[in-house]
């Protein structure tokens, strides 16, 4: 057979219900140079087998006991042959398309990083209502800005629907108290990888009960807020010490209490609501809007996330000079 140009990584544990539907819908992909590297770590529920009975020579299973998400993810791609490496989930739907649309959406805008908009549904197929706002969200983000602006406020490339580089993935997926996709995702974002999305909905995400995203504390929004604001100082805030900061209310307030516990110095709150706006809130002064400061020294956090807020905020910070992504931060 050709080399692969692209191999496919899929964990699976006790996936028996869905793991076939799965696979299948790789290996009928529209584009047919691939490899499907399936992990499988430790299932007990005859998940193998199912594999096992599929026949395909792009199919290939290997087997280890019960080493986690991370281990099982980072087998993947050290079993993978292809330059460019995507992933998938074993309860998802990948569409026919998917594949040959992302790739080459890769290499035609020279991206590093490429992924596309979903559907969320339960296992029946409908739409799951509290699920909506970040869908909308996440499908909204195509371009290379985008992502890099809005990267802090939640994970934006939805991890099943990833084709990358492989040195991407050769980053490693690593185990620890937070969501092991969102720490990959902001790990390249802060290398100055380039992101976008194909706008187009290719792939179904099925969410239940038994997804590991509910089961476990690590994708909790306590681990994704731990996540965020770890890489926030590591990584775009690691040499600043001043900051403005863009909200004042319940959520802003707790970034405000983060930031000076440590030991940022909060220079100004940027509000819209007057009763505020000539305060003080913990020492900090409180201004409008239109009094926002020249970007140069003034970098911003934005604490807001009402609906239809962050698109009003990122106007006005570019009509300032900002730039969302290098001297801004949407953070909620």
């Amino acid at each position: 057979m050709p080399a692969p140009l692209i191999s496919v990584v899929l964990p699976v544990r006790n996936a028996a219900k869905t793991i076939e539907r799965a696979v299948r819908s790789i290996l009928q992909s529209s584009f047919k140079q691939i490899e499907l590297i399936v992990i499988d770590d430790g299932s007990t529920d005859g998940s193998p087998e199912i594999i096992n009975s599929i026949i395909d020579p792009r199919l290939h299973l290997f087997q280890q006991g019960q080493e986690g998400i991370c281990a099982a993810a980072n087998r993947g791609t050290a079993e993978a042959h292809a330059p460019i490496i995507a992933r998938m989930d074993a309860d998802d739907f990948s569409h026919p398309s998917r594949l040959k649309l992302e790739f080459e959406h890769l290499h035609k805008n020279n991206l590093d990083i490429v992924g596309c908009q979903v559907k969320i549904v339960d296992v029946q197929g409908q739409a799951i209502n509290s699920m909506q706002r970040y869908e909308k969200w996440t499908n909204s983000l195509t371009e290379p800005n985008q992502i890099a602006a809005m990267r802090f406020v939640e994970l934006p490339i939805i991890n099943p629907t990833l084709m990358a580089k492989r040195e991407v993935f050769e980053l490693g997926y690593r185990h620890g108290d937070w969501p092991e996709d969102y720490d990959l995702c902001l790990r390249s974002l802060e290398k100055n990888l380039k992101a976008a999305k194909v706008k187009k909905v290719l792939l179904d995400w099925i969410d239940s009960s038994n997804r590991l995203t509910r089961k476990d504390a690590r994708y909790s929004p306590k681990a994704f807020d731990r996540c965020r604001r770890t890489h926030l100082i590591e990584g775009p805030l690691k040499y600043i010490k001043e900051v403005v900061l863009w909200g004042a209310g319940k959520t802003g307030k707790l970034w405000l209490r983060w930031l000076q516990e440590k030991e940022f110095l909060v220079k100004q709150i940027i509000e819209v609501s007057p009763k505020k706006i000539g305060t003080k809130i913990h020492g900090v002064p409180v201004i409008s809007s239109t009094e926002l400061p020249n970007p140069e020294g003034h970098p911003m956090i934005i604490a807001v996330g009402a609906d239809g807020a962050r698109q009003l905020i990122e106007a006005e910070l570019i009509k300032k000079g900002y730039t969302p992504g290098i001297n801004a931060w949407f953070v909620c």
